[in-house]
């Protein structure tokens, strides 16, 4: 995090609410990621922050990226040095990996001349992608246990291991060629079990569509859910690495490509939120501090992210817990209702570290109050 002063002038300079990104700390965690998963490329998950400068540094650091709207598709390509190329490439698939398993008929249509590579969990997506986007190649993306995870995603997304081999010779049916199969364990994943048992899963499925003949299938995309250390609780990265290495190398042959989509991790501990106290009053003997951000804005993963994210201050003293509240007129926008703070007065600063995953990406102009100012330092 950017040091409390540097903080404040930045404050000063640009005013509040401020969204504070800092590239020194995505390339850090970007080269953390690298270090210890040495055999995985990165697809950064671009719906966990588009600021398109956070795609471009990214990107220079030797990322790729997965996508999940024909918008954050176009944010990439439009964001990445030398796209699009002097010469139509074959095929995109190093840099963008289309992760929505669902996608409508305009979105195949712009997507196909690219030739990209798209997941898919589904038999009526085959038919849609055979109409659409003929030239894509595929992923299958498989059902997996998300059992502890923040945010799960298995009750959406998925097919069942069990009907995977047949959904992959519906695709070589239709015309198609399916790549790889891909798997996510959920977001904030602290259960590594979760990837031990998906990797089971996803050898099974490869091996058995091996033995129906189907050997293109050599990508395994491992999906996301690497887990930010908000807290002291988070298991280090380091402990999921040495368990992923290991099964790697017990499952699966040297030659396989192995891709992953982190997003959280990579961004989150990257920025920071600086606000403004601009009300305070006493109810029911809490006090209760009233600042120009909340859950429409910046602290929107609270409720789309199940996230927490500690309100501190600048100013030092002894501390009570005190209820923080944004700035709209909607009672939802609650930030917490136990955050021990100390005695603040009206224009005082306060700060979020650690907010750079599904925040400002989910801002909106609810009541009218616009999203906090983004800088960008150490670019």
């Amino acid at each position: 995090m950017a040091s409390p002063a540097l903080l404040k002038r930045l404050a000063r300079q640009h005013g509040t609410p401020l969204f504070v990104v800092d590239h020194a700390i995505l390339r850090k965690n970007l080269a953390t990621f690298r270090q210890q998963l040495p055999r995985v490329q990165p697809y950064f998950a671009v719906k966990a922050n588009s600021l398109p400068e956070i795609v471009r540094t990214f990107y220079r650091a030797g990322a790729s990226f997965d996508v999940a709207s024909i918008a954050e598709f176009r944010t990439v390509v439009d964001n990445i040095k030398d796209w699009p190329p002097k010469k139509q490439q074959d095929f995109i698939w190093d840099k963008i990996i289309y992760a929505n398993p669902i996608k409508d008929k305009r979105t195949l249509e712009e997507l196909n001349p690219y030739k990209p590579l798209v997941t898919y969990d589904n038999l009526a997506e085959v038919h849609k992608i055979r109409q659409y986007a003929p030239d894509a190649g595929l992923i299958l993306r498989l059902s997996v246990p998300n059992t502890g995870s923040v945010v799960e995603l298995a009750s959406k997304f998925g097919a069942p291991p069990g009907e995977a081999v047949n959904l992959i010779e519906a695709a070589a049916a239709a015309g198609l060629t399916v790549e790889g199969l891909s798997f996510h364990v959920g977001s904030q994943c602290t259960n590594f079990q979760n990837y031990i048992q998906a990797l089971a899963l996803a050898d099974s499925v490869m091996k058995e569509a091996w033995s129906r003949g189907h050997r293109q299938v050599r990508i395994l995309d491992i999906g996301g859910g690497f887990p930010a250390p908000y807290d002291a609780h988070v298991r280090p990265f380091r402990d999921l690495a040495r368990t992923l290495r290991a099964e790697f190398t017990r499952l699966f042959p040297p030659d396989m490509e192995i891709l992953a989509e982190p997003g959280r991790f990579l961004v989150a501990t990257a920025c920071t939120l600086v606000a403004e106290v601009i009300g305070k009053a006493d109810r029911n003997g809490k006090r209760c501090y009233y600042i120009n951000d909340g859950v429409y804005h910046t602290f929107s993963g609270i409720l789309f992210d199940h996230c927490k994210y500690p309100v501190k201050a600048f100013r030092k003293g002894p501390t009570q817990l005190c209820a923080v509240f944004g700035p709209t007129c909607d009672a939802l926008d609650t930030i917490s209702l136990a955050e021990p703070l100390p005695e603040l007065e009206l224009g005082d600063l306060v700060y979020s570290p650690n907010i750079g995953a599904y925040s400002h990406a989910s801002s909106t102009w609810f009541n009218g109050f616009p999203p906090a100012q983004v800088v960008h330092i150490n670019q």
